[in-house]
């Protein structure tokens, strides 16, 4: 690569307006080369585009030549810079549709962007050629399992106790333990017996969420006392 002779001077010499927040108040969170580089590349690109709202995507800047050469002809580190981006407040992105392809596109975040960019959500705004994209969904966390949710909410899971619940997984749905922990909890009925015991009803006599068919009509904690091993459960 030839080596970068220097800033020409003169009056024909072009400029980039870059706020001054940028160097208080973004370039401290860059740490990675590749989303300084990206970001500058956009405000510069940016700064030259007409009309509104201005914005840049995807593809424009994997086809930029010069943008990926500096960063390793690497789509992944573009696409990794592009994320650091938004996360840190520099860019705001929108997933859009065109011909049937989604892609991203990218403002700055500046207050006109922020107002674009919810009347193109809104459909306030329409882009020419482009349809607004629904999000992808959130991958849920997975939930605790039943041993977790014991040992958040009742106590000490003891090698006994751990064998009950394995019991309890072998007959019921890990949601029901889980919604058991939570119920004997809400009695203050913090014991396994009790939590098997609501399980056992719930089997025999159904769930209030339309499970099964049935469901009990007797109310409170003390609905779990009756039959055959009520006797067992602890009050």
């Amino acid at each position: 690569m030839t080596q970068f002779q220097g800033f020409p001077s003169g009056g024909n010499v072009q400029y980039t307006a870059i706020p001054n927040v940028f160097f208080s108040g973004l370039l401290p969170q860059i740490t990675e080369v590749a989303e300084l580089k990206t970001i500058l590349y956009i405000m510069a690109t940016l700064y030259t585009k007409k009309g509104s709202p201005r914005f840049i995507a995807h593809h424009e800047l994997l086809e930029n030549a010069t943008l990926m050469q500096g960063i390793g002809n690497s789509e992944e580190k573009l696409r990794d810079a592009l994320k650091l981006a938004v996360d840190h407040g520099a860019l705001l992105s929108l997933r859009v549709e065109k011909e049937g392809t989604s892609q991203d596109i990218y403002f700055l975040n500046d207050d006109s962007s922020r107002q674009a960019a919810e009347k193109i959500q809104s459909g306030e705004l329409k882009l020419a050629g482009l349809k607004v994209g629904v999000p992808a969904p959130v991958a849920a966390e997975p939930l605790p399992d039943i041993f977790t949710v014991y040992e958040q909410n009742i106590g000490i899971l003891t090698p006994m106790i751990a064998d009950e619940l394995r019991d309890a997984e072998r007959l019921y749905p890990p949601e029901w333990i889980r919604d058991a922990i939570k119920e004997a909890v809400s009695y203050n009925k913090r014991n396994i017996k009790y939590i098997t015991k609501i399980l056992e009803n719930w089997s025999v006599e159904g769930r209030s969420d339309g499970t099964h068919q049935r469901d009990s009509k007797a109310t409170g904690p003390e609905k779990y006392f009756k039959g055959k091993y009520g006797h067992m459960v602890q009050r």
